[in-house]
């Protein structure tokens, strides 16, 4: 698309991006919140305090159990961004519910993104605790954006994530995306998951919005419609110039029989093509098996065989680590929602990112910005991540502080002033990128369950900065006077 510099303070400018969460989002997205950062920016403006502060979005482990995140979800979120303007319906109803003065309903009428926002762009590999997003801007700008960035990078990170872990398992083998009946957010799970990996979806708008290649087979009912699976299979080649056959409505051993007997019909009456065959349930190792040696003994040998039925990564890698002669699989709800597995331990769902006050300006004597709580501390300061080589190890840093040596700076500027400065990029080269940063990651970490962490390290400036701000504020903690 070129280089789209188009303000986020312009109103006539709404749905700048063709590759975005609008075909879901309303004109305004103003009330895409949480009630209380609308309370919040209330009190903020209430007292002036509305000083320039800087945010980072980040997670503190990767999903799945797995080495590596597969960030995704900029554009949706740069969506949101773009359509973050209170109508009148909006102002109403506030005023309505939480009596909120004119005058700040002005304020929230005329508030537009002034800020600036750096990115890893989507297709990058991220580690914990690295910013996905930093985002500076008035206080009250960016802490009103906090829910929706998250739920933008949030699930379209973990459903990326999730797909990349399907296509390295698959090896080579195709993955279908059939999680529409399933997502909770299907364009966004469509988007994700061809980004990373996927080739295909079933789901026929996100095929359409994101030019993806669409797929599917036949459902069963389709096939019980029929007096006799054999006449449900004749109507499907009479029909379809290419097709595919599902063979499990009954019994696998008649339905592949079936499958090549209307293949080799219909390919001399009209040449219509049977292309694969599909397995949905019972034992995939096994009856791939004896579906393929069925289709190679009549001369069918480009017919693929594909399966589905909760397919996670785990069981790509035990029906493909078996030997079975699989082709494809269709994964639905393990990758619309982004579930985890017993066998890794996680719950998945929902991936664990963070939107923190990490720097205010406001605050001359000590601007870095920290959240005490153990495990769950944060980092002060306004920081740069860089990558080290060839995934030889991470650094995160000040933004003040030189680039390393052989680093490169993953944060890019994607906004400025509350202009858009970065080039839009579309799934598919997203989708490049990202399946060739999956081909450059260290052997361990391409294990669905490593037993090696990637390094990812806090440069010395950091390190100081953040035990000076946790003295700091420990020491107001000793010495108030309820301590």
């Amino acid at each position: 698309m070129g280089d789209s510099r188009r303000g986020f303070v312009d109103e006539s400018e709404h749905a700048f991006s063709q590759e975005g969460d609008h075909l879901f989002l309303p004109e305004s997205t103003a009330l895409f919140v949480d009630l209380y950062h609308i309370d919040a920016a209330y009190m903020a403006w209430k007292g002036n305090h509305i000083g320039t502060a800087t945010f980072d979005l980040y997670t503190r482990s990767n999903p799945f159990g797995g080495g590596f995140m597969l960030v995704a979800g900029l554009e949706p979120a740069l969506d949101y961004l773009q359509r973050f303007s209170y109508d009148d319906e909006q102002l109403a109803y506030l005023e309505r519910v939480k009596g909120y003065e004119p005058e700040f309903l002005t304020f929230l009428r005329d508030m537009r993104f002034t800020g600036d926002i750096y990115g890893i762009p989507e297709g990058e590999i991220a580690f914990p605790n690295e910013p996905i997003l930093r985002v500076t801007a008035p206080f009250h700008e960016a802490l009103i954006l906090e829910s929706g960035l998250l739920r933008a990078i949030g699930v379209s990170t973990l459903i990326a994530t999730k797909a990349a872990r399907l296509t390295l398992a698959a090896r080579g083998a195709s993955i279908a995306d059939f999680a529409f009946r399933r997502a909770h957010a299907p364009h966004i799970a469509t988007r994700a998951g061809y980004i990373g990996g996927c080739h295909s979806t079933s789901f026929v708008a996100g095929a359409m919005e994101y030019d993806i290649p669409p797929s599917g087979t036949i459902p069963h009912a389709l096939v019980q419609a029929y007096p006799t699976e054999l006449e449900a299979f004749r109507a499907v080649a009479a029909a379809m110039p290419t097709y595919s056959l599902l063979l499990d409505t009954y019994s696998v051993e008649h339905g592949i029989a079936n499958a090549i007997t209307v293949a080799h019909e219909e390919a001399a009456r009209s040449g219509h093509r049977l292309t694969a065959v599909r397995l949905d349930s019972g034992d995939l190792i096994a009856d791939s098996r004896f579906v393929r040696e069925r289709l190679d003994a009549a001369g069918l040998h480009d017919v693929k065989v594909l399966v589905s039925g909760d397919i996670d990564e785990y069981r790509i890698e035990e029906i493909l680590g078996s030997g079975a002669p699989v082709d494809g699989f269709g994964v639905g709800g393990n990758l619309g929602v982004g579930l985890g597995t017993v066998a890794s331990g996680t719950v998945g769902g929902v991936i664990g990112a963070v939107y923190k006050l990490v720097w205010f300006d406001s605050d001359e004597l000590r601007p870095s910005r920290i959240k005490l709580s153990g495990g769950k501390s944060t980092w002060p300061g306004r920081k740069q991540a860089y990558r080290i080589g060839a995934f030889e190890r991470d650094i995160i840093q000040l933004d003040t502080e030189p680039e390393p040596a052989d680093g490169r700076p993953l944060l890019e500027p994607i906004v400025e002033n509350g202009i858009r400065v970065s080039r839009e990029a579309t799934v598919h080269q997203i989708r490049e990128r990202a399946l060739a940063n999956l081909d450059s990651l260290p052997a361990p970490l391409r294990e669905l369950t490593p037993d090696w962490t990637y390094p990812v390290d806090m440069s010395e400036s950091l390190l100081a900065l953040r035990q000076e701000t946790i003295a700091f504020y420990e020491q107001q903690v000793a010495s108030s006077p309820d301590s």
